[in-house]
């Protein structure tokens, strides 16, 4: 195992290796022809994943959908048949709902395309010019036209254009959060030698493309572009197909005929709601599929949990006791500091001014200031002030940084508690070490403050830039405490985990932070820290153990993108969850191309918002609940259409059969049946604008064949009841079974069939007894009010004759009435069974 993962290891930076002992400066620019030789050799420096879909690949997804075909086969079957009229109405049909579609994921696609292009950013190279003589120049370029070879100068807020190879740096401080996950800055440095053992990440003198400059400045040599960088390999395996979902299996099976424009209608009014809580919704299933997570939403906590920037906690003593004077002289270090102000300075300067500290610099003066470098590791700032009415009197040398480092020059300690000042002991040294181990189990980091009180005299390098010896200066000083920080969770994370917990949605944390700090953050937001695991402990797991561990785990750290993408196809094939996944950076392109939901924020990089089917436009978890509960309403509400849709026609043929038996003709004719078929389907449109029972939003529901199979069972027959009791009704006391009677068995067939498939939406949709502890929201009474009295009346109208009907007696509306009555009974009986057998309904 260990032989292998060394393998891999050299494997990854075999690439680099040429680079990694570079020695010399390297002094030759690219010249401007030659550049354009090698952009033209290369190709633009863009990953090819840097895409989205053409209209035509929206409009082909729109039209080629399951649904679709099998709605245009019928429409076909339908034309042969010389049954124009009902291919005509299912050709409208699949026009509206691929249009709609089409509209809804184009529009979604160009807003998202607008937040992935790339910031026209120039990058700084130095080119040469001249035909004779060859000047260098320093010119600006697009991203897109760097080439290998070019030298780029960067500074704070530059993204790396390539991975780089430094050539020099100063104080320069790089985020790799977009490909490692972790939240802490990485130092890095032109002045070292790695080898091809070191990991690929934590490489000094390599810079890679996507990550960005925090502070400092420096040059580096490009040494790969576009799809050659480190981040192009970690897309290999993303833009696989997924398999069709269970749902879309069932309803392609079934496929009733209005179908597709219910789907899309509902699906498109959910984009619509997500959109008003800034969301875009690329692709419509999502809204569906985000309904169905189950259990699990994979999110990362960079950024997402956190406010993603540090902010200070402590200040503390050799002994973990808060001491303000360890505070005030790392205030001074940090407000008079001037080469280069780092991201923690700011956070030391802002918990002073929000505490209401004061410590007055004004009365102070800097002398002069040793700033960061790679191998000190801690910057320092010669201070005095002649106020001697002070405690503080005199010169001072106030030193921060890493623990260790500033540990190195320190000969004496301050005992707080003793109020006095000792020599520094190997008990002392073990004591903070001990001390600083505990802070960062709890997931904070830590640097350190030492002291040194210069003799007034003593003269150092000043503005005027006179000799100094740093060695000299930085030497016996006195250990002070430690400052400590702490990347916080945001305000609304655990309100919104609460809420994704009480709709049966569980959060499980996959990171590349370190495993201390994930579980601290975890814990304050009230995600169970039991189950924990580092992707090197997974790393070593079988792949039974595996499963069940990843199964068992809440919070899961320092992934690497292949293990994050393992995670998710991992609880995907045990249960069959359906998993959602967000994330921001390239290291979690993988996973959001393996989850069933793929989440992104407006924020992140272009190949995971080109990744994700749904953009959310802050990083607020908060509008992840109100997706799963548009995702749940849009779900149930097409399970409505498909369950009602069935059911009746399933009725509808059993009818049939029944009536040949008493019967010589047909119970309707091609013209009244379509007739009967449009007015309904348009009317049932208004199914989308439904609303759901609470308990239903609750929780997270699937379709399954077997179940909607025994659904079927169960309600189908109650449909036939109906239909039969009409069917004897007409026969024996209408007598309406001669050629003479025919008008009248065909208006009172149409009325009856008609007021049947509108009102049993009321009886589907919802576990309680419709119209009286559930009434159906206003656009579905007034879809079932507007398409009953369309029935009824048309009988009595001149289309109505057109058609072949005669007038209706009134005695036959009051049997309706006693039929309907009839049917919801005997409906809510059926229906509370059912609920009692299988403990659900839709």
């Amino acid at each position: 195992m260990g032989t292998q993962k060394l393998r891999k290891r050299r494997k990854s930076t075999l690439g680099y290796t040429p680079w990694l002992s570079l020695t010399k400066t390297w002094s030759s620019s690219l010249s401007f022809t030659e550049a354009d030789r090698r952009l033209r050799e290369n190709g633009p420096n863009v990953p090819l994943e840097y895409s989205f879909p053409r209209w035509w690949h929206l409009l082909w997804n729109a039209l080629f959908h399951p649904f679709i075909i099998t709605l245009i086969v019928l429409s076909a079957l339908s034309f042969i048949t010389c049954d124009s009229p009902n291919g005509f109405i299912m050709l409208i049909l699949v026009i509206i709902s691929v249009t709609l579609r089409f509209y809804q994921e184009y529009s979604s696609s160009k807003a998202a395309m607008k937040l992935s292009e790339f910031v026209k950013c120039p990058i700084k190279v130095q080119r040469c010019a001249g035909r004779v003589v060859q000047k260098e120049l320093v010119v600006q370029v697009d991203q897109r036209d760097v080439v290998p070879g070019d030298i780029v100068i960067f500074e704070p807020g530059d993204l790396f254009p390539g991975d780089i190879r430094l050539l020099s740096s100063k104080q320069l401080v790089v985020s790799q959060a977009s490909l490692t996950g972790e939240s802490w800055t990485t130092d890095k440095t032109a002045e070292i030698r790695e080898d091809h053992s070191t990991p690929l990440l934590d490489l000094k003198n390599i810079c890679f493309m996507g990550t960005s400059v925090v502070s400092g400045t420096g040059t580096g040599l490009v040494i790969s572009t576009g799809s050659n960088t480190y981040m192009s390999t970690m897309f290999s395996k993303v833009g696989k197909k997924k398999p069709p979902d269970e749902f879309e299996k069932v309803a392609s099976a079934l496929n009733p005929q209005m179908l597709p424009l219910i789907i899309n209608t509902c699906l498109a009014k959910g984009a619509l709601a997500m959109a008003k809580d800034r969301c875009i919704v690329k692709s419509l299933t999502s809204i569906r599929d985000m309904g169905s997570i189950r259990d699990i939403l994979c999110i990362d906590k960079t950024g997402t949990l956190t406010i993603n920037h540090a902010i200070m906690v402590n200040h503390l003593d050799c002994r973990g006791l808060p001491q303000e004077k360890v505070l005030r002289y790392a205030f001074f270090n940090s407000y008079f500091k001037s080469d280069q102000k780092y991201p923690l300075d700011d956070a030391i300067l802002a918990f002073v001014y929000s505490n209401g500290f004061r410590f007055q610099p004004s009365k102070w003066r800097k002398i002069d200031e040793i700033p960061f470098d790679f191998i000190r590791r801690r910057v320092s700032i010669i201070l005095e002030t002649e106020d001697k009415h002070s405690q503080f009197f005199g010169r001072f040398l106030v030193t921060k940084g890493a623990l260790l480092e500033v540990l190195r020059v320190c000969s004496f300690i301050e005992n707080f508690d003793k109020d006095e000042i000792s020599p520094f002991s190997s008990d002392d040294y073990q004591r903070i070490l001990n001390l600083s181990e505990d802070l960062s189990n709890e997931g904070l980091r830590v640097i350190a403050v030492a002291i040194r009180k210069l003799k007034m005299p003593q003269k150092c390098e000043t503005s005027n830039g006179s000799k100094r010896e740093e060695e000299d200066i930085e030497r016996d000083m006195m250990f002070l405490g430690l400052i400590t920080f702490f990347d916080p969770p945001k305000d609304s994370a655990k309100q919104a985990l609460r809420r994704l917990s009480e709709k049966g949605v569980k959060a499980k944390v996959l990171t590349g932070d370190s495993l201390s700090l994930t579980t601290r953050v975890c814990r304050e937001v009230g995600i169970s820290t039991t189950h924990v695991i580092t992707g090197p402990e997974l790393e070593q797991l079988d792949q039974d153990t595996f499963h069940e561990t990843v199964q068992r785990a809440t919070v899961l750290a320092r992934l690497t993108p292949i293990q994050k993408q393992r995670v998710v196809q991992s609880l995907q094939t045990i249960e069959n969850h359906v998993v959602g996944f967000l994330g921001d950076g390239v290291n979690d392109s993988l996973a959001l191309d393996a989850a069933n939901v793929s989440i992104s924020v407006d924020s992140g990089v272009a190949i995971a918002k080109d990744m994700a089917d749904i953009i959310l436009l802050e990083k607020d978890l908060n509008v992840l609940v109100a997706g799963v509960e548009h995702g749940r309403i849009s779900f149930g509400n097409t399970m409505k259409y498909v369950k009602m849709s069935v059911i009746a026609n399933l009725g509808s043929v059993i009818s049939l059969l029944i009536a040949t038996l008493l019967f010589k003709y047909e119970l309707l004719t091609s013209r009244q049946l379509l007739t009967q078929n449009f007015i309904y389907s348009v009317g049932q449109i208004a199914i989308a604008w439904d609303k759901m029972d609470e308990e239903y939003v609750k929780t997270p529901h699937k379709s399954s064949e077997r179940g909607l199979s025994m659904f079927i069972l169960w309600n189908a027959p109650v449909c036939t009841l109906c239909d039969v009791a009409t069917l004897l009704l007409l026969r024996f006391y209408y007598k309406a079974y001669t050629d003479v009677t025919r008008k009248f068995f065909h208006s009172a067939w149409f009325v009856e069939g008609l007021l049947l498939q509108t009102l049993i939406i009321h009886l589907i949709r919802t576990e309680k007894n419709p119209f009286i502890q559930d009434v159906a929201s206003w656009p579905v009474i007034f879809s079932t009010v507007v398409t009953s009295a369309i029935g009824i009346a048309l009988p009595f109208t001149l289309i109505g004759k057109i058609l072949g009907f005669s007038v209706i007696p009134i005695s036959y509306f009051g049997f309706l009435v006693l039929l309907f009555l009839g049917y919801f009974a005997v409906g809510q009986v059926v229906k509370r069974l059912y609920i009692l057998v299988y403990k659900r309904w839709l």
